[in-house]
């Protein structure tokens, strides 16, 4: 089967290069959201080291008792632990499959709003395993490099649409930001994988940037691009260890008005041939501030004016759509 086309661009252009070279990033960045909202990015400077400390906590803190990770039980949104069953991702487009395959530890922003119902809603504390404290710092500190990365790459986006650099990245004085570490264990865990039942249903995601950190895997991320457009339908991303995979979520492409795609992909369940396979994903997923009305850019850089929209009134109906029970 064919890769889609998602092709790799090295940020150091970006943050030290001269005009020239940032327009010609720009424009590469430019076609390849306009097609499968996908990229993969190099030069981000994120520590490969810290990535997989931040894996290696997480990993102790999966392994613990069922019984103890449920003191730590969170909803789909809120901070803690998401146990087996909790989310099934594909409802949020309408597909009907069974849970995800997974299980997730998911953190936040701490720092609170001004206003007491949105602080309530969006920038409840952080939850953190008393049984694995190094989870925390490494977290932070993971949380800390995504952040000013999502800035740089948000510049980047505006810059690319011929837009002021600032024109996402000023609407993120105050995000949300939220960060799920996914581990997807295999079939002597989880036991069969039902019939249509994905460690990640067929989903776009929500907000505006998500920063991926996977691993390879034959059970890993599969991309869609539409046949009808020159894409090839379901295949399986192209994987760089030493990238970060980013993609848009559904905001940013109305904000946009559809000229970059919302990026529309799944994680495979355990294969047949490697039964025991297990992965684990840190996903950073930019929002805006609360409050933020997402309004389509005019064309000719917009192709569809969207009816204005609150960003946090779209998330919180997302995250509800996919959460189970």
């Amino acid at each position: 089967m064919s890769e889609p086309r998602i092709p790799t661009i090295d940020l150091r252009p970006w943050l030290d290069g001269g005009t020239e070279a940032r327009t010609a990033l720009a424009r590469s960045v430019d076609q390849a959201l306009r097609t499968a909202g996908f990229l993969l990015v190099t030069g981000h400077g994120v520590d490969p080291g810290l990535r997989e400390r931040v894996r290696a906590a997480a990993r102790r803190f999966f392994g613990l008792p069922a019984e103890v990770k449920q003191a730590y039980e969170a909803r789909v949104g809120g901070r803690g632990w998401l146990g087996p069953g909790a989310e099934a991702n594909g409802h949020a487009e309408g597909t009907e499959t069974p849970p995800d395959l997974k299980e997730s530890l998911t953190f936040a922003t701490h720092e609170p709003f001004e206003d007491p119902a949105v602080n309530a809603e969006w920038y409840a504390p952080n939850v953190w395993p008393a049984e694995i404290p190094e989870l925390r710092p490494l977290c932070e500190e993971y949380l800390a490099r995504m952040a000013g990365l999502e800035k740089e790459l948000l510049s980047l986006l505006g810059y690319a649409l011929g837009l002021e650099p600032d024109f996402f990245s000023r609407h993120m004085d105050h995000p949300t930001y939220g960060f799920n570490i996914n581990w997807y264990p295999g079939t002597e865990i989880i036991g069969e994988p039902e019939p249509g039942q994905f460690r990640i249903g067929p989903h776009t995601d929500f907000g505006t940037v998500t920063i991926l950190d996977r691993q390879a895997g034959k059970g890993g991320l599969q991309v869609y691009t539409d046949p009808a457009e020159g894409g090839v339908g379901w295949a399986d991303a192209p994987f760089d260890p030493a990238a970060l995979t980013i993609n848009i979520g559904d905001l940013l492409a109305r904000w946009t008005g559809d000229r970059w795609r919302s990026g529309r992909h799944r994680v495979l369940p355990p294969p047949a041939d490697a039964p025991t396979e297990e992965l684990m994903s840190l996903v950073y997923f930019g929002e805006c501030t609360p409050g933020t009305l997402v309004e389509s850019v005019p064309p000719p850089v917009g192709r569809v004016a969207y009816p204005p929209v609150d960003s946090h009134v779209y998330l919180r109906e997302k995250l509800n759509s996919i959460t189970v029970g």
